[in-house]
């Protein structure tokens, strides 16, 4: 169908994820499994022996009982109520974490290769978060924020302390300053617990690998069915790892479906902010047109939370909207469908869902938009915004690096940091660099075809956004600039996650957390993978 070539499109050339449903089920296409370049010692190195050691004191041993109950896919909300009631303290929850992460990630039959690095400050930053929960109250003061909560990281999101490796073997020194976003959570109070595994570059690099892929981290697997289905990318141990319940929550990346993609792989909510709403400092870039940061969480009231403490200039949702989010009301909205994609069983559900909350869904004509140029757009910002990146924000060793350095870096050890080949980044190699004049009139040409895509909808039938499934329509709206949130719509018939994804209209970002909030509250369809 017409929109399915469209969303495949979008999978060669932005970071998202492919339909896995025909693929065998053994994962012998895979050519690596696990990282050749780091150990279980090196994920943990700094904090191992206080790993190590609550694992083998009593509260660690007794953890599944007397922790797990209060953290296991619990929300943020719950989290802090347990340890306002002395259930147990930050630095134990983190340890906790990171007992799960020692015991599951690596090197197991369960291991599902999503973190590739532990921060060395993790359990210090919640000791602080401790010590100085008396200044800001009680735990249940700080019940909507992320202070003491650890979250995990996307690895090509600078955290001081810890290589920003974008998965790549030639960023393994990349000890870089702390990205905007990071910055802001510290000083809200979170614990960086780590970064997450990812397809590497942002899954810009190598056109022919599973998603999920680093050669810094491994393949990542999905622990719903870690040897059958896909995690999605490129965010893909960002999903994993909050699945599991690794974290509370994680960040992720998005230029067109790498939030999406693998959350709704893993039954998660993940948001794809209008592009400004976050900064995009400090994060290793695919195009600066396009790139957002953005939250990944179990549930609606999480990933606001995340969202909430990331931004600096911009409240998309206040605390007090966040409290009362699941008061939210789908009554009289009114959303628009593609025909075609209520072949799939679980959207056509979810739009009976829908409809019962007393919204109207109004199936739309087929109307074609078209995304010629856009690899051009993504290959000319790339070539442009990563030197940049590496002259301003990444360790002063790498000033000076470009696309054509790490592509020669690459072959020094083909089999080992390019197994699949770098493709995608041997034809950027190729291609001139447009005139600025003659990428600024791409980009303009294709928002404008895309915004008007949408808005052709909204104004014939007035709506008030739109419904899609996983990231199928994440190429159009990130064109459009349109932000996006998935949420859970179930499991189909083999176990597979499925996500519904709202679509609003730019900077009506606060419409997703109510519009998801209240089919989430209605459904409740996530569940945690067996055996984590």
């Amino acid at each position: 169908m017409r929109y399915f070539s469209i969303f495949f499109l979008a999978v060669l050339a932005a970071c998202q994820s492919t339909d896995v449903s025909k693929k065998k089920d053994d994962f012998r296409e895979f050519k690596v499994i696990d990282s050749q370049y780091i150990s279980k010692q090196d994920v943990f190195e700094g904090v191992l022996d206080e790993v190590l050691r609550f694992r083998e004191s009593e509260i660690g041993k007794k953890s599944s009982t007397l922790i797990g109950p209060y953290v296991l896919e619990k929300s943020i909300p719950e989290i802090h109520t347990a340890i306002a009631e002395g259930k147990f303290t930050y630095e134990q929850l983190t340890l906790y974490y990171l007992s799960r992460i020692y015991e599951y990630d690596r090197l197991n039959k369960k291991a599902i290769n999503s973190v590739i690095r532990i921060n060395p400050e993790a359990i210090e930053q919640a000791k602080k978060a401790d010590s100085q929960l008396k200044d800001r109250g009680t735990a249940l003061d700080i019940q909507y924020s992320m202070w003491g909560i650890p979250v995990l990281v996307k690895d090509n999101i600078n955290v001081s302390g810890i290589a920003t490796t974008a998965g790549a073997v030639a960023l393994l020194e990349n000890d870089a300053r702390d990205a905007k976003i990071i910055t802001r959570l510290k000083e809200e109070g979170a614990v960086i617990l780590g970064k997450a595994n990812l397809s590497e570059w942002a899954y810009y690099f190598c056109g022919d690998c599973p998603s999920g892929w680093s050669a810094v981290g491994g393949q990542t697997l999905n622990p719903y069915s870690p040897r059958k289905f896909d995690t999605g990318g490129s965010s893909s141990g960002s999903g994993a790892s909050v699945a599991a319940n690794f974290a509370a929550v994680a960040i992720g990346s998005e230029t067109a479906g790498s939030i999406l993609s693998p959350s709704s792989q893993h039954a998660l909510v993940g948001y794809k902010p209008t592009v400004g709403t976050l900064s995009g400092s400090g994060i290793v870039p695919i195009s600066s047109y396009l790139d957002t940061a953005g939250p990944m969480a179990k549930n609606v009231m999480d990933n606001a939370i995340l969202l909430n403490a990331m931004t600096q200039n911009v409240e998309v949702i206040s605390k007090k909207e966040i409290a009362g989010l699941y008061e939210s009301s789908l009554k009289g909205k009114r959303f628009g469908v593609f025909a075609g994609f209520q072949e799939n069983s679980l959207f056509s559900q979810a739009i009976k869902d829908i409809e019962s909350l007393g919204a109207t869904v109004v199936v739309l004509e087929e109307k074609d938009v078209s995304l010629d140029g856009f690899i051009s757009l993504l290959d000319q910002d790339m070539k442009r915004d990563l030197p940049n990146y590496f002259m301003g924000y990444a360790n002063q060793s790498y000033r000076g690096y470009d696309l054509q350095r790490l592509v020669n870096f690459n072959k020094i050890d083909s089999v080992k940091t390019m197994p699949y080949g770098q493709r995608l980044f041997d034809n950027m190699i190729k291609k001139d660099l447009m005139s600025e004049e003659e990428l600024q009139s791409l980009k303009r040409k294709l928002t404008t075809a895309t915004q008007d895509y949408f808005y052709y909808y909204t104004r014939k039938n007035n709506l008030d956004g739109f419904l899609s499934i996983n990231n199928y329509t994440a190429a159009q709206a990130a064109v459009a600039f349109f932000p996006a949130m998935t949420v859970s719509m179930g499991y189909d018939d083999s176990g597979q996650p499925y996500g519904l994804t709202f679509i609003a209209p730019t900077e009506e970002d606060a419409l997703l957390f109510k519009w998801a909030a209240a089919y989430e509250k209605a459904t409740n369809h996530r569940q945690a993978p067996k055996g984590y």
